[in-house]
């Protein structure tokens, strides 16, 4: 498995926005595509709190390619981030990593 570790950071007062993005959208076209979420987290305390933290859960790069790929480009995608960005932009910046897990890893 590949882990793929995103962090988006909201502009200031946009993190419900993005929340609602996620919730009414884009979870049930990941879901279509076949994207497996492995955890999503806002921030209690630490650099921001107008910041989502989540894991995607990939069998390999290869699928990563192709699925994401597919989402992006999605027609029901675009609609959904255009319309929730009407009133302004969300994210200010989105960070990515791919990550494989240790041989001592719980997650495997």
């Amino acid at each position: 498995m590949i882990y793929e570790l995103r962090i988006y950071d909201c502009l200031p007062g946009r993190l419900p926005a993005l929340l609602k993005r996620f919730t009414e959208h884009t979870l049930a076209i990941w879901d279509r595509h076949g994207i497996r979420q492995a955890g999503f987290f806002t921030t209690v305390v630490g650099e921001s709190n107008q910041r989502l933290t989540y894991f995607l859960a990939w069998e390999s790069l290869a699928e990563r390619e192709k699925k994401w790929t597919a989402f992006i480009t999605d027609p029901a995608w675009l609609k959904a981030r255009d319309e929730s960005e009407r009133d302004g932009q969300i994210v200010a910046n989105v960070t990515n990593q791919l990550l494989a897990p240790t041989a001592f890893s719980s997650v495997k």
